[in-house]
């Protein structure tokens, strides 16, 4: 049985906000209200970045495609030329445009993400020219105006509060998770929960993976995600991205945040320098909403970094925060018990971020 879980108030799930124009990309003028040292953000990925390679046509009422470098990606643009998906090279994750919807968690930050981008699992990876092709023209069809559940939408039904969802055999497969049991036995440096937690710990049933290799679920660490264990069950059991059973067996996504960063799946948006604080990439212009963030917080993990995030988007006050499992709240959060979860600025997660990946 795990230690008793730690108590958290319930939290305002996601709300949709009729205001688009309170979108994630806010203005020049806002963000250059912030303090000094601040890195700049921009308008990224999405809209600016990278010289275009093919102008899109300005032809009122069709939609138009564009290449843009820096990373290599694929614009589509409506015919007011307003974005409506973003798809870059070696990539399976999509931006779309969608209603706008604001993502907030009130008892641990004052932060609210209010956001028209929807990011969705591709079945294959981005190419050049991959808007001819019949796998993804049925697929847009499918989601280009779904308000079937994204990536956002599935990671927060695991923040506090959120209930329970089964499945059909009676399974919880969502709901308010912890980060881990409770580390009775404590430690160096004080953790106060133990790492460790994988998707099928929270589950509570055997996963077989494609190695041969079968998850085992612990039971004290039923209900509980650590921050790769949370990116797991996001991307892979639920958007059912493949999944690795280890950082060394199989193929897919690693087990561990250190095994995702250096891995060859996805594109590199940030590449990964090194562990060090003169590592810390000189700028975050090409991340988007979607992309995993890797930081390099503890100096006991040696060489490996430890911590994984995913880019949630612009708060309504200009900086850019990331959705992870966290220890001092206890689950997954955008909170900052503990740390601001913003990667612009000289903050704690801004200062250990290391590098990104868009998978």
């Amino acid at each position: 049985m795990a230690g008793k879980k730690k108590s958290r108030p319930v939290v305002t799930g996601l709300v949709l906000l009729a205001l688009v124009g309170a979108s994630g990309y806010l203005t020049v003028e806002l963000r250059g209200q912030e303090e000094a040292g601040v890195t700049e953000v921009r308008n990224v990925g999405v809209l600016e970045g990278g010289r275009s390679t093919g102008a899109a046509s300005t032809d009122t009422g069709k939609e138009t495609w564009s290449r843009l470098e820096n990373p290599a990606r694929s614009v589509l643009r409506g015919g007011d030329g307003q974005i409506k998906a973003v798809f870059t090279d070696g990539a399976r994750t999509a931006t779309l445009t969608g209603p706008a919807r604001t993502f907030q968690e009130p008892t641990s930050t004052a932060s609210k993400v209010s956001t028209t981008e929807w990011v969705r699992l591709m079945p294959e990876p981005w190419a050049k020219g991959a808007e001819q092709k019949k796998w993804f023209k049925d697929w847009y069809a499918e989601y280009r105006d779904s308000k079937e559940d994204d990536l956002f939408a599935i990671a927060f039904q695991y923040v506090a509060g959120t209930p329970e969802k089964k499945d059909e055999e009676g399974t919880v497969y969502a709901g308010d998770a912890n980060f881990g049991p409770l580390n009775t036995a404590g430690g160096e440096g004080g953790d106060l929960r133990l790492e460790e937690s994988d998707f099928y710990d929270y589950l509570g049933v055997q996963y077989p993976f494609r190695d041969g290799a079968v998850g085992q679920p612990e039971s004290i660490r039923a209900r509980s995600l650590d921050c790769s264990g949370f990116i797991r069950m996001v991307l892979g059991y639920r958007a059912r991205y493949p999944l690795m059973s280890s950082d060394t067996s199989g193929d897919g996504l690693p087990r561990t945040a250190n095994g995702m960063a250096r891995s060859e799946e996805g594109v590199d948006i940030l590449p990964l320098a090194g562990i060090s604080a003169k590592d810390r990439p000189s700028a975050i212009d090409q991340l988007q909403p979607g992309d995993l963030v890797f930081f390099k917080l503890d100096t006991r993990t040696g060489q490996r970094l430890d911590h994984v995030g995913m880019v949630l988007g612009h708060d309504t006050e200009g900086h850019l925060i990331f959705v992870s499992s966290r220890e001092e709240v206890n689950g997954p959060t955008i909170g900052d018990v503990g740390g601001v979860s913003r990667l612009d600025g000289n903050g704690y997660y801004a200062k250990t971020l290391r590098s990104a990946k868009r998978l």
